[in-house]
């Protein structure tokens, strides 16, 4: 069993041995489901670490693959660290999903924007335009999503602070979210942001005509653990994607090398927002 890691890493790693035990053991779901007297479904979650099992069903899944001594001893206390909560927990109401539990515990973000600056980025302004083009109305969840965006944000400073490599399209630029003045706002933090150096900035320009992975969000996030393998994660009008197959996470790293290689250095990327800043300030 590995070591250090924060309450959704470690439910990752947990349902991954689960996987490993019940596989090794010789059941299939429905099985294990039948004999514990429980819905395949919830064998299916709990594999999948959707749903963290409870202190009773776990010990049930330890013996019914034969799991003892230190091993079982360990994967026990790797259920109870699972169910630390985290600070996004605060805003369960407003981030479905587990990818600000995933993303507090990564060390590096690679991120490719087609068409708005990713929200590690992004002012609260910005934020709030966002979100409220996304059919949200409720002033107080727009505010209760902003504030959660914010606080994401903590972990781009401060000790071990997390590496965003970010790329975004033009387009990202140039689309006055919240009117002229918020984006002039926002491409001003941009600026701010891109002299950290943990943060990396790039842009695609429209003169780069068609490039490969265009149009489609993505991020690949990485942990310090190195036994805890990259996730992918891919967003759509459908809802959000996450891959964990090495081979798919391969092929995704390899687009978003691509990515870099077309877009604008740094600097000449900074020069573009700095032109554009000025253009939405009318200076």
């Amino acid at each position: 069993m590995r070591g250090v890691g924060g309450p959704t890493v470690r439910l990752r790693r947990l349902s991954g041995e689960l996987t490993r035990l019940r596989r090794e053991a010789g059941f299939v779901r429905e099985e294990v489901a039948r004999r514990l007297g429980m819905a395949a479904s919830t064998v299916y979650r709990i594999e999948t670490g959707h749903t963290r099992p409870h202190a009773r069903t776990i010990r049930d899944l330890l013996d019914l693959y034969g799991v003892e001594g230190s091993e079982r001893d360990a994967l026990i206390a790797l259920a109870r660290d699972a169910a630390r909560r985290g600070w996004w927990r605060a805003y369960d109401d407003v981030l479905p999903g587990p990818y600000v539990g995933l993303e507090s515990e990564a060390s590096s973000v690679r991120n490719y924007e087609p068409l708005l600056v990713p929200g590690l980025l992004q002012t609260e302004d910005y934020a709030r335009a966002v979100i409220g083009a996304a059919l949200v109305k409720d002033p107080a969840e727009i505010e209760r999503r902003a504030a959660a965006r914010m606080e994401r944000q903590r972990r781009l400073t401060g000790p071990a602070p997390l590496e965003l490599w970010a790329v975004l399209d033009e387009a990202a630029l140039r689309r006055p979210v919240g009117g002229p003045p918020v984006m002039a706002e926002q491409l001003r933090r941009l600026q701010e942001m891109a002299v950290q150096p943990n943060v990396t900035v790039q842009v695609l320009p429209f003169d780069a005509g068609a490039y490969l992975g265009m149009g489609n969000s993505t991020a690949i996030l990485a942990f310090p653990d190195p036994g805890d393998a990259d996730v992918v994660l891919l967003e759509n009008m459908s809802g959000e994607l996450y891959l964990e197959d090495p081979a798919e996470i391969r092929g995704y790293v390899q687009v978003f090398d691509h990515l870099r290689a077309a877009a604008l250095g740094p600097e000449k990327s900074m020069e573009m927002i700095i032109s554009v800043e000025k253009e939405m300030a009318g200076r």
